[in-house]
């Protein structure tokens, strides 16, 4: 493990956008044989813009923006936004990692390929109770205190936009957040689901969706259903053009031996209007606690705490399913090791992912774990430089892509 004090410690800062840049200035052809055969000419210098971009385009995110501070050609190539960043080598998903409070946000975040962490001043979220969701490079925060507030924002780049208000009012019983960018036209769908309790009706729960479509800069509200028994939550995604929803037994229909959570499914294509969700719910595979959906390359992965069978708010291990054809089949669980290696594990812990990578985090602790799902590989990331200052202290995070060639 590395210390922040160590030469070996690296972290870069977000606002290399505004980054000095140094304009070296050109060897000129006039100067006579002698002095000319004793300067040494820079590879860049004889490579044309594109062929420099290509050479770019295969370093990593982190090393490319490093790269905008050499010289003023550089800089421009680097923030330019041209297609050859559309064509740059895959990067794995970074997790930014902040604490839990009343303060403007801030905090680190950490890039599984060079395995470092780097300072990161994230814009636009205001407070951590700010719902989120990420895809394709773009990050979609809804405010907390004014849900039909939403931003839209490239992390890496520093662009954002307010979209407009979303409908439902300001406030909510349950609201949930997605967004899924189309990777080739860069346009994205932003859909928040939400749930309200009806007035006086302890059982009845009217949930509603609505659809923001960024091509055409407009929401439209298809589906409500009213929920019986049960209600909606803060978690869902958009996964092969389905909209996944995790819903909730009030407790009062349910027997004991049923399942307390299901996932509702509302296809984004066809967009019904007239069907009951409810009546095609998935259970989930146990009880569970934290359970979180995640769009990993189009395929729906189900992350949660395994409650223990006479006492299901209380965790026995962490488990990963996969959906398909309408079943859950397990993935892997978290080896005992790696469940006591997070220490003060309070039975409450963010997990998110993208492309084929998990991540897991108690809130009680800074620590954080990856999962690969291709390679069943479970690892510790480098320790994070965000400590724990006092007992009650909680940390979250979520994942994003690197991206250099989207807008939002």
């Amino acid at each position: 493990m590395l210390a922040m004090g160590s030469e070996e410690w690296e972290l870069y800062p977000s606002s290399f956008i505004g980054a000095q840049v140094i304009d070296y200035g050109h060897v000129s052809g006039d100067m006579d044989d002698d002095q000319s055969g004793d300067l040494a000419v820079s590879m860049d210098a004889v490579l044309p813009d594109d062929l420099l971009e290509k050479v770019l385009s295969f370093l990593p995110v982190a090393s490319v923006i490093r790269s905008g501070s050499v010289c003023k050609r550089w800089h421009e190539i680097v923030h330019a936004r041209r297609q050859t960043w559309s064509k740059m080598v895959p990067q794995k998903p970074w997790y930014f990692m902040f604490t839990c409070s009343e303060e403007a946000v801030s905090g680190f975040t950490y890039d599984p390929s060079l395995r470092k962490w780097y300072g990161f001043d994230f814009p636009c979220i205001e407070k951590t109770t700010w719902s989120i969701s990420s895809s394709s490079g773009l990050v979609c925060l809804m405010d907390s205190e004014d849900r039909s507030r939403i931003i839209v924002c490239n992390p890496i780049t520093k662009d954002w936009k307010r979209l407009v208000d979303a409908p439902g009012g300001k406030s909510a019983d349950y609201s949930a957040l997605a967004i899924s960018v189309t990777r080739t036209s860069h346009q994205y769908m932003v859909a928040v689901a939400r749930c309200n309790q009806v007035p006086s009706e302890y059982y009845q729960w009217e949930f509603t969706i609505h659809l923001y479509e960024s091509e055409i800069n407009t929401w439209v509200s298809p589906f409500t259903e009213l929920l019986i028994g049960w209600r909606g939550g803060d978690e869902c995604v958009i996964c092969d053009g389905v909209l996944y929803y995790l819903v909730y037994s009030t407790g009062v229909l349910v027997n004991n031996n049923e399942h307390r959570h299901c996932l509702l499914m509302y296809d984004l294509s066809t967009r019904p209007t007239h069907t009951s969700l409810m009546s095609m719910a998935i259970p989930v595979p146990c009880p569970l606690t934290c359970g979180r959906l995640m769009n990993l390359n189009e395929r729906l992965v189900l992350v949660g705490g395994i409650g223990k069978q006479d006492r299901p708010g209380i965790i026995k291990g962490i488990g990963i399913w996969e959906l398909w054809n309408k079943e859950w089949h397990e993935v892997a669980r978290m080896p005992h090791k790696f469940f006591q290696g997070f220490g003060e594990f309070d039975d409450v812990f963010a997990s998110c992912g993208a492309d084929d990578l998990i991540y897991i985090q108690s809130y009680g602790s800074p620590a954080l774990l990856t999962f690969e799902l291709n390679q069943k590989l479970w690892k510790w990331s480098l320790k994070s430089p965000v400590t724990k200052r006092f007992p009650l202290q909680l940390f979250t995070g979520f994942s994003f892509e690197p991206r250099l060639d989207i807008a939002s």
